[in-house]
């Protein structure tokens, strides 16, 4: 392969891989989780919390609230991780021989 259909090749990918980024980032992702759901982007910029009826806010202790919330988010973090993974670990091997 000579070098300008290689250099075509990398940037055909950069544009692809910007493109999918771009997709992943503008996705709203969602986790409801003992009555708490949660909402962000792609760039896990937190969206929104809401809580359900179900959740006595007035009754519930504020450390468990605290790990409630934590619990949440980091398996709303996870879902975006692995979004991210399926649609970005394609590129990994585009470009066999660069390296």
């Amino acid at each position: 392969m000579n070098i300008q259909a290689l250099m075509k090749q990398a940037q055909n990918l950069q544009k692809d891989m910007l493109k999918a980024k771009e997709e992943i980032d503008n996705t709203i992702f969602r986790e409801t989780k003992n009555n708490i759901t949660i909402k962000c982007n792609g760039k896990k910029e937190i969206q929104q919390i809401e809580f359900a009826q179900e959740l006595n806010l007035q009754k519930i202790d504020e450390e468990l609230l605290a790990d409630l919330l934590l619990i949440s988010i980091n398996d709303l973090f996870k879902k975006v991780d692995a979004e991210t993974e399926t649609k970005l670990g394609k590129f990994n091997n585009s470009l066999p021989g660069i390296l």
